[in-house]
């Protein structure tokens, strides 16, 4: 049986990109879809010669002469999956493109973010176009490709009816997670497995890949860690104690991760109206079933409530969150906002402009005019910049709770028409 299709919120932005821009590179996490989506695009929409260096062959043949690899781009556009395997490739890249500015001449594709390399960044400069290909949004999965959802938050419209989706399901789609392989296990077991490989192959092969770290064996249990901490602002020098780690080796791996797009980083808001705000980040599992998978959390476990399942509903809302407006065209980008006093929004979203909207998510279908008390803070802090404050909860129900302060069903985030 063939895997299904599912539309990606990222393709309109690739094919205009591929239409005005030499070089565009797709980076995201491994098996998150993108050497599906760049075949695809290839076969259709834009025709391109496409190769893999997981090939051995094709990746020897690049690493043994890298211009004359790119040289085929003279005659037809190329695709070039798992660029990050021969980085010197890239430098190739720019001298070939320096000769002929056509666009929509390479579309490369990366499972660590290359561009952070300074050399390889400055080389490609004013010449690529970087996109990140998330693992499955919820949006996707059911087929609505859009994000309508962040500019209706932005644009002050009242969320629309939406079908309900209760705690079961939510915490079904959290297990689940996005990454495609593991949307097309319905069985438990086998998705349970398929994890377990998957932790093996980021933690043993993609580490030591990038970084030549040859025995990585403390990166499950950094991993586990962080997945148990997701909610919290990081404190590294807390972590590497727990882990009996030094700093410089937590600072390393926590930078190779981020690098491989298995953790995500959610800046602290740093406003001027607040001067004793908490700086640091939190850091989320970039997928919520793998994040489970870290915390050996099932139906079963969850119902026991040895895992905090409201961690998790917050950490899936989250990423929801960044793959919804990192696509928007209000542009938006996620933070998180804490004081020193604990007052706390869990997700920010700022528009260039400086308009913010406020998300609190709760794991409970009841909201009471305590879950807004720190939106309303936040509202009054911020006056006209605060476009409004949204409490995303597991009710049916979309309510209001006050000047510009509403509840939403979570299932809004996807279920939307």
């Amino acid at each position: 049986m063939s895997s299904p299709i599912f539309p990606r919120l990222v393709e309109p932005r690739l094919l205009a990109a591929v239409l005005d821009t030499p070089v565009t590179l797709i980076v995201g996490a491994r098996q998150s879809g993108k050497s599906t989506l760049v075949q695809q695009i290839a076969q259709t929409a834009h025709p391109a010669t496409y190769r893999t260096l997981d090939d051995v062959d094709t990746l020897a043949a690049a690493r043994r002469d890298p211009t004359a690899f790119v040289a085929a781009a003279d005659h037809a556009p190329q695709v070039i999956d798992e660029v990050q395997r021969a980085p010197e490739l890239l430098l190739a890249i720019k001298a070939n493109v320096d000769r002929d500015r056509r666009p929509g001449r390479f579309i490369l594709t990366g499972s660590a973010n290359v561009l952070t390399l300074p050399r390889v960044a400055e080389s490609l400069a004013g010449r690529v176009e970087v996109q990140t290909l998330w693992p499955f949004a919820q949006r996707e999965i059911e087929g609505r490709p859009d994000t309508a959802i962040v500019s209706r938050l932005f644009d002050g419209e009242p969320a629309r009816d939406a079908s309900v989706a209760d705690r079961r399901e939510v915490v079904g789609r959290i297990l689940r997670g996005g990454l495609p392989p593991a949307v097309e296990r319905p069985d438990p077991d086998r998705r349970a497995a398929w994890f377990a490989s998957y932790l093996t192959t980021v933690t043993q092969r993609d580490v030591r890949d990038l970084a030549n770290v040859a025995h990585a064996i403390e990166l499950p249990r950094l991993l586990h860690a962080l997945a148990l901490r997701m909610t919290q602002p990081l404190n590294k020098n807390g972590l590497a104690g727990t882990l009996g780690m030094a700093y410089s080796t937590l600072d390393r791996y926590l930078a190779l991760l981020e690098l491989l797009f298995v953790v995500h980083r959610i800046p602290a808001w740093h406003g001027n109206h607040e001067k004793r705000l908490v700086r640091a980040p939190k850091l989320l599992i970039a997928d919520s079933g793998f994040a489970a998978h870290l915390l050996g959390a099932d139906p079963q476990v969850l119902e026991r409530g040895t895992v905090d399942v409201g961690a998790l509903v917050e950490a899936f809302v989250g990423m929801e969150l960044v793959r919804l407006a990192a696509v928007d065209r209000q542009r938006a980008t996620v933070h998180h906002y804490r004081t020193h006093t604990r007052a706390e929004v869990d997700y920010l979203l700022e528009a260039p402009d400086g308009r913010i909207v406020g998300v609190e998510v709760k794991a409970g279908a009841t909201v009471g005019a305590d879950d807004f008390r720190h939106l309303a803070g936040l509202r009054d802090l911020l006056g006209s910049r605060f476009v409004r404050g949204v409490v995303l909860h597991l009710g049916e129900r979309s309510l209001p709770f006050g000047e510009r302060l509403e509840a939403w069903p979570i299932s809004a985030l996807w279920a939307e028409r």
